[in-house]
């Protein structure tokens, strides 16, 4: 990669720049608990999942899906004999999901204040328009993206409508993101460059099998590492 050609670095935003699965997950072993007597927390889990892949084309990703997919797994599982206080639970659940405080990773802070100075950011992130609205007002670094993009998928064609939109070549387009699924793979697919920086937990239906090999892709270990990556004086990258 010649960075002096890169116009654009894209930035993922649910843990990537800040803490996101942690709390879906804490809200799901609670849910499991209040499901208790009606079945064990891994069939239960399971289940939720089936659900919530099942509804993703009616609901997309985020808090407001995952609440409707545990009061649809609740009433299931449970032949509609769930009482209503359980319910009211569940959704208070996810009310309290939205809540949340924003905490922002190690770095990203420092990493888009020295990325700006050369390069359009943007953030390219999926989920509910709202949640991710208010998140990204919480965190404070909306001051720092030439452009926001909520997407409703990650998909090829969907990066290839926002690579359209910047006015940009894919060849000129760097994506970074926790998720190879969603962030890595598709902009590689249609000719862009990823830059995958793991987060300790992944959501099951965002895991891929096997090693991605690629000519455009890099793997770092933090977001730190961008700094000393874009000052490289070097022509190409990896």
């Amino acid at each position: 990669m010649d960075k002096d050609h890169i116009k654009v670095i894209a930035f993922d935003a649910d843990d990537t720049l800040w803490d996101n699965e942690p709390f879906f997950r804490e809200t799901e072993n609670r849910f499991c608990e209040l499901m208790s007597d009606y079945l064990p927390a891994h069939t239960l889990e399971r289940e939720l999942l089936q659900t919530e892949i099942t509804n993703i084309e009616l609901y997309g990703y985020g808090i407001k899906g995952f609440i409707l997919s545990m009061i649809e797994t609740a009433l299931r599982v449970s032949d509609h004999t769930i009482p209503s206080s359980a319910l009211n639970k569940i959704i208070a659940l996810g009310k309290e999901m939205m809540q949340k405080p924003v905490q922002l990773l190690n770095g990203a802070e420092e990493v888009l204040s020295e990325l700006k100075k050369n390069y359009r950011l943007v953030m390219a992130t999926k989920g509910d328009l709202v949640d991710q609205h208010r998140k990204l007002h919480k965190s404070g670094l909306g001051r720092h993206f030439h452009h926001i993009e909520i997407m409703t998928d990650k998909k090829e064609n969907d990066y290839a409508r926002l690579i359209g939109r910047l006015d940009i070549q894919p060849d000129e387009f760097v994506m970074i993101g926790n998720s190879l699924k969603s962030d890595i793979l598709p902009v590689l697919t249609v000719g862009g460059f990823g830059i995958h920086v793991p987060y300790h937990t992944t959501w099951i239906h965002e895991r891929i099998e096997g090693e991605v090999k690629h000519q455009n892709f890099q793997r770092l270990e933090s977001l730190e590492e961008l700094i000393p990556l874009f000052r490289l004086k070097r022509d190409t990258w990896p």
